[in-house]
């Protein structure tokens, strides 16, 4: 068994025969060097890997307290069952390849946060991801590969984060030049943080960066890195009180899955090259608990876009290398809103987030409203 060490984490990889129950066996094995790229990196920028002050979630929930499942695609809201408040699944290789799973993972599970936080009210609010591939190079990421721990640390301190209506997703960063990325602008500049175009550029149109946007911020964030016995309490807890995470996960067994729990006795610690998010857990018919799993591969791809695999034994790494990140506010209406081209916004920058936006409340600020949820059966922010 071979053990490899990072900035923040330390790995173990063993290979074995992959082992899936359900609906159809995959096949395991090793993808020939050069065509898949580690990206999971711990760049030289990120250096706070934590940052937070409240409890954490297991701190105020024993492990006996948790429901036997949990899963945020379906849940009950205001009395309503079968309600999901996961926001949309993503696809980061189109409109051409980019090893941004860090930022996928990281920013989907942020989230989710808010449309929990919310109760599922309002549109989804969808956090730009290229932000971070323009902006984050030297703490995040780019489609080389980084760390969901390095995003929530970039978010925190070099925030706000647009939504993506203002950014688009381009799958293009500063050093890729796949497709058409070498022939566009990446890099952090005004422009490349919230931009619109006001027309053609034959009727004498122009794009601008936009001063007054809706965005969000990070409030808090941490990691764990679990090689302990109680790993799975404390990520079950984790995602009951406050939503999804991000975890790093080894993707060659999962270039071919199609559906299935992912058993024990294959890819135990391995290391991780990839970020996913984890949103729920529940028992199989064999009444082996598993975690449901979010990739960020597209819908056509798995089960919908998730996968499912046993908790406990650290299977494909994906219990050793989890961060979550808490938001700050979030716009949730427009208090300067801007012409069609961009301009006429009015107001200070600083203003963006003023009265129209929501705070985020950590639930250990009311621990008896969770503890009623956990006996009654229901969520304490639902």
């Amino acid at each position: 068994m071979a053990s490899f060490l990072s900035r923040s984490f330390f790995f173990l990889a063993a290979t074995s025969p992959l082992l899936v129950a359900g609906d159809e066996f995959i096949r395991g094995g090793v993808v020939p060097d050069g065509l898949r790229i580690n990206e999971f990196k711990v760049l030289e920028g990120h250096d706070t890997p934590e940052d937070f002050h409240s409890p954490l979630p297991h701190e105020y929930i024993a492990e006996g307290e948790l429901p036997t499942s949990w899963d945020w695609r379906n849940v009950t809201v205001g009395g309503n069952s079968g309600r999901s408040l996961l926001t949309h699944s993503l696809n980061q290789h189109i409109p051409q390849y980019c090893g941004s799973c860090w930022a996928h993972g990281a920013m989907s599970a942020l989230a989710d946060r808010i449309k929990i936080a919310r109760g599922g009210v309002g549109d989804d609010i969808n956090l730009s991801i290229q932000y971070l591939l323009n902006c984050g190079g030297g703490v995040a990421g780019s489609c080389w590969g980084g760390s969901h721990s390095g995003a929530y640390q970039f978010a925190k301190t070099d925030g706000p984060l647009p939504y993506d209506t203002c950014n688009p997703y381009l799958a293009c960063s500063s050093d890729s030049t796949e497709g058409f990325c070498g022939a566009i602008d990446t890099t952090c500049s005004k422009a490349n943080i919230c931009r619109t175009c006001s027309t053609f550029i034959s009727k004498g149109g122009t794009c601008s960066g936009i001063d007054h946007y809706p965005n969000a911020t990070v409030a808090e964030h941490g990691t764990y890195n679990l090689f302990t016995s109680d790993r799975v309490h404390k990520i079950k807890a984790e995602i009951y009180a406050r939503g999804p995470v991000a975890a790093g996960v080894n993707a060659i067994p999962l270039l071919d899955y199609k559906g299935g729990v992912i058993k024990e006795g294959s890819y135990f610690d391995m290391m991780v090259d990839h970020v996913v998010s984890i949103t729920g857990w529940d028992v199989d018919e064999e009444g082996d608990e598993y975690w449901i799993v979010r990739n960020s591969w597209g819908q056509y791809w798995g089960e919908m876009g998730f996968f499912r695999l046993t908790t406990g034994t650290n299977l494909l790494g994906i219990e050793s290398t989890v961060a979550w990140a808490t938001p700050g506010s979030f716009t949730v209406a427009n208090n300067f809103p801007c012409g069609e081209g961009g301009g006429g916004c009015g107001g200070k920058a600083s203003d963006d987030n003023g009265p129209h936006a929501q705070y985020y409340v950590d639930p250990s600020i009311n621990l008896q409203a969770v503890k009623r949820g956990l006996r009654e059966g229901h969520h304490h922010m639902l």
